[in-house]
């Protein structure tokens, strides 16, 4: 018998004798919607489930143990990105979820980029989580220097249903450009990455927090640049969208790659109004526990960026009432 796979019976049949042990009523499960599995939002998920999950049987948390909901069991769940996992929390497929500070707000109200589309309005806000940058990633030695450079080139705006896709929209539309400008693509940033290494694409965009895997990859494997975004149409496109601000990706972000203005929005968790008050409170007050702050920092490079200080920064949602009053109890709203 294969011992491996033996050990892993035997510690699923103990799991779920522990947790048969335990009233089932007090079993919950909870998903978070989150990105590929090679971008940024996937393992900052994964950290942030296991910090606010607390089986049967757990350690208890003043022990070094979970600090997370009695009994909750929550999972990350890879997904094609914000407007996936806006849809998702919306019809009830999932419990949660991140998006992008814009597309949160524009599925919301039903304008922007989602204007015809009927207003998200169950949609609300945990935390903020994290700033997010978009790159725009080319080779070297491609001679893309700007935005306006990508007309007639092959570009990969990531899939649609993702936030990336929304933002290199706006992107080439303030640079006076369109998707007929250029020949586009759907991929992934981990496949996208592997088509601009063999020259099937000549760029592609990824909005996410700096360093994400497939990026940090495709830079110790062939020399990359990230192209400017900035000038008239990067101004202008923050002067229309609140949400937009210019930001850097500091040298060292990426093997080679020096410092780069771009553009950046805001990472946000969100749930639905359908969910209980006494567990987004739960979950609130796990997320921002001591012992949690630990798994942030360690967990991921884009950990140590969330923080209670911005926990309510660029929030253009309601936030949920559990959030909410874990907020007013912790001194952070008045």
């Amino acid at each position: 018998m294969n011992i491996s796979k033996f050990l892993k019976t035997a510690a699923f049949a103990a799991v779920v004798a522990t947790a048969g042990a335990a009233n089932a009523q007090d079993l919950q499960f909870f998903t978070i919607g989150t990105g590929g599995t090679a971008a940024t939002y996937y393992p900052v998920g994964g950290v942030i489930a296991n910090a606010i999950s607390n089986p049967p049987g757990s350690r208890p948390c003043e022990e070094g143990g979970s600090c997370g909901v009695p009994g909750l069991i929550a999972s990350a769940v890879s997904s094609r990105g914000s407007v996936d996992n806006l849809n998702a929390i919306s019809s009830g497929l999932r419990n949660s979820g991140f998006a992008q500070s814009d597309v949160a707000y524009w599925a919301f109200t039903g304008t922007g980029t989602m204007a015809g589309q009927p207003p998200a309005e169950k949609l609300r806000a945990i935390a903020a989580l994290f700033p997010e940058h978009i790159h725009l990633v080319a080779l070297a030695d491609s001679g893309i220097d700007s935005v306006a450079d990508l007309k007639g080139k092959r570009v990969s705006l990531d899939e649609p249903g993702s936030g990336t896709y929304v933002d290199a929209n706006l992107i080439l539309e303030s640079a006076g450009l369109g998707v007929d400008d250029i020949s586009a693509e759907a991929l992934k940033p981990d496949a996208a990455g592997d088509a601009l290494r063999n020259g099937q694409i000549d760029a592609f965009f990824f909005v996410g927090g700096y360093p994400t895997g497939a990026i940090v990859e495709l830079a110790s494997a062939v020399k990359i640049k990230l192209v400017p975004i900035k000038g008239e149409g990067a101004d202008a496109l923050i002067g229309k969208y609140g949400f937009f601000s210019s930001s850097d990706i500091p040298e060292g972000a990426y093997e080679g790659v020096p410092a780069t203005t771009t553009v950046a929005v805001g990472a946000q968790w969100i749930t639905s109004a359908d969910e209980s008050e006494d567990l987004i409170y739960g979950i609130t007050k796990a997320l921002w526990n001591g012992n949690t702050r630990k798994l942030l920092d360690t967990g991921h490079a884009k950990g140590k960026a969330i923080t209670t200080e911005t926990a309510l920064n660029g929030i253009g949602i309601p936030l949920h009432p559990g959030a909410e009053k874990f907020y007013r109890e912790a001194g952070l709203l008045k």
